[in-house]
């Protein structure tokens, strides 16, 4: 395989709803506590077109978010030991689908995250600038093509992962059939799980990119939430099911709430940023009863690596 190929395979590796290497049978058993990155919106060209009030067009500049993602990269190589994966929640690229500039942000992302130490997976979350705020099977076909399926689940350490397209919660009207096929898919996924087997998950834990709700469960509908409809029956049934969190990005701001059990982690941006927040990650530990996370600005995580709370529940 050339160097091209094996640089490609990185941002492949979400395929037939799994994951490469963190698949059901390998990875079902539980291990004792792990963490794991959750970043979201590296979103290449909206600094400069949030600067210029142009924030529908493409972007024509994203030196900026390159350098943030790569600081972002080095920063997480750093760490010890290495987290289990880094999750992108979507908003990958500003560039609409099918506009100027959409190919050449691309090329720059995946070339800012080749440095990703080869031991760290990156699994990626679609977002609507990824698809198009209404994904065709065009936009979603093309999305595949450069960074693997659009909704999976794969296992870590006995943990449940779901990743979700939240286009289709958001606006399916242009592709019904595809929206349908990952609800068939979901409702797969939450039935089959038994707390009574000795394969069941210790949590399960959802990656979207638009978020359930920002601050509040019953909050108006809004563009950085789900429609109150869809969001409480999502609630309902992620719930019954026994999902632990729901991770998102889309606001460019750290919120988020707790709802019966369910914690809903809205997570800044490593890109611009809409609020008074820092460009940033989420560091996500999971322990056998708990699913815990801290915000960390890029400098931090820099300079002084994980959180010294989160480095001990590891340890534990």
């Amino acid at each position: 395989m050339n160097t091209m190929a094996q640089a490609e395979d990185i941002f492949l590796r979400a395929k037939h709803r799994t994951f490469r290497g963190f698949t059901e049978d390998i990875e079902h058993e539980w291990t004792g506590p792990f963490y794991f990155i959750q970043a979201a919106d590296p979103q290449l060209g909206l600094m400069k077109a949030w600067r210029e009030g142009d924030c529908d067009g493409g972007g024509d500049e994203w030196t900026e978010e390159v350098d943030l993602t790569k600081q972002a990269v080095a920063a997480m190589n750093q760490l010890r030991p290495r987290p289990r994966f880094m999750v992108l929640c979507g908003d990958l690229v500003h560039a609409m689908p099918g506009t100027i500039f959409r190919d050449e942000q691309e090329r720059d992302l995946k070339m800012a995250l080749s440095g990703t130490d080869p031991s760290i997976p990156l699994v990626f979350v679609s977002g609507n600038h990824d698809l198009g705020n209404t994904p065709t099977p065009k936009t979603v076909a093309q999305y595949c093509s450069a960074w693997g399926d659009d909704y999976f689940s794969f296992w870590v350490g006995g943990v449940l992962f779901l990743v979700l397209n939240s286009q289709f919660f958001h606006d399916a009207s242009a592709c019904p059939q595809l929206k349908e096929s990952q609800e068939t898919w979901l409702e797969e996924q939450l039935s089959k799980i038994s707390y009574s087997s000795s394969t069941a998950p210790k949590h399960i834990v959802v990656f979207q990119h638009i978020p359930l709700y920002v601050n509040n469960h019953d909050e108006e509908d809004d563009y950085f939430n789900l429609q109150r409809e869809v969001r409480q029956k999502l609630i309902e049934r992620f719930k019954k099911a026994g999902v632990k969190a729901v991770f998102s990005g889309h606001y460019h701001r750290n919120a988020g709430g707790y709802n019966d059990g369910l914690d809903m982690v809205v997570s800044s941006a490593i890109g611009c940023q809409l609020g008074e927040d820092t460009h940033g990650v989420r560091v996500v530990v999971v322990t056998a009863d708990q699913v815990i996370h801290r915000y960390h600005t890029l400098d931090q995580m820099q300079k002084e690596g994980m959180d010294e709370d989160l480095r001990k529940l590891l340890q534990a």
